[in-house]
């Protein structure tokens, strides 16, 4: 695929995304960091500890029930394994882009695939189980999905920013958040008039629908519905990391994830930005490079492993990731 040179500079460094082809700042080795105190969920002075770089599109980390974690190389059309000991090995080749992950009650593993052209949600792994669940929306094809969460029903919540690359075609649709029922079947769009949908999770309970806003102030919340839909969309919490441009807000706001006690970990500009089940901002951890995604993986869940901009890390925390799902 020929880029131009702004989207080129995306591939090489890792970025998930490039917000209309602006290209990221240049990048420093990535190094350790320590964490602040923030009560519950981590003590002050634990090490952020860098794991290793050079990874080609850092996306959509998972834990394993072995206590390991895997994530997607998007670039590399990739899923690489971290084990507990940092040890990292190929998973799974050949991945149609894929670039957010999740596993449903049948231990299958799911994904967003972002190959243009080939963009779709749908089950990669195990060999011999790989299913398409939705490829288009009345008719019309998605131009890059970007993030999903698997209810207990095995219904699939993804995003699409619908953030074309450069001198790519022009995305058939406008960014919104969908919803595909178990096994696949017609799209349903849940929600719109979102600049750019990007993280997505599950409440604990599966009541209310989560969303971050890469180009927005504040993490959004939905209370969900029997039929998968969702209503009284709101502003859950806002972000720290902020910036202001011409073009408007700039987040950076990316993965999610949930612990235990139902607090939100959001990867955003700023670090790792960690909030009360009520939406209040509690604490952040800063990283050596701008995190993408986290997950909660280890034995007890309470390792966090971020990536981000081609690194990994992992963060001994006190909090315990929800165990109702992988994540």
């Amino acid at each position: 695929m020929r880029f131009q040179l702004p989207a080129l500079a995306c591939v090489l460094t890792g970025a998930s995304f490039c917000i209309h082809g602006q290209a990221p700042a240049p990048q420093s080795p990535p190094t350790d960091t320590v964490a602040p105190s923030i009560p519950g969920v981590v003590k002050e002075g634990t090490k952020v500890q860098f794991i290793k770089d050079g990874f080609q599109g850092t996306e959509g980390p998972i834990g394993l029930p072995d206590g390991s974690v895997i994530f997607t190389e998007t670039n590399a059309s990739r899923i690489t394994k971290i084990d507990k000991d940092g040890n990292t090995s190929t998973f799974l080749e050949n991945t149609n882009g894929s670039n957010a992950l999740a596993l449903d009650k049948k231990a299958r593993l799911i994904s967003v695939q972002t190959t243009p052209g080939q963009a779709k949600v749908g089950v990669i792994y195990p060999k011999g189980s790989e299913k398409t669940f939705t490829d288009n929306f009345e008719g019309k094809p998605y131009t890059r999905p970007n993030d999903l969460v698997v209810d207990k029903k095995g219904g699939v919540y993804f995003t699409e920013p619908a953030n074309a690359p450069p001198g790519g075609p022009a995305p058939a649709l406008p960014p919104a958040v969908y919803y595909v029922g178990p096994e696949g079947g017609k799209a349903v769009k849940i929600a719109e008039n979102i600049a750019f949908p990007n993280g997505i999770t599950l409440s604990r309970d599966e009541k209310v629908l989560y969303v971050n806003d890469a180009q927005g102030e504040f993490l959004l919340a939905f209370d969900v519905q029997a039929d998968g839909t969702v209503k009284n969309r709101r502003n859950f919490a806002k972000y720290e990391g902020v910036t202001k441009t011409a073009s408007g807000n700039r987040s950076g706001a990316d993965g999610l994830a949930i612990d235990s006690d139902g607090r939100l970990y959001a990867a955003t500009s700023a670090g790792i930005e960690v909030f009360s089940p009520d939406g209040k901002q509690i604490g952040t951890i800063k990283l050596s490079r701008i995190p993408q995604n986290l997950a909660f993986a280890g034995p007890d869940k309470k390792t966090l492993y971020v990536v981000g901009r081609g690194a990994a890390f992992k963060i001994q925390m006190l909090a315990a990731g929800f165990k109702g799902r992988a994540k």
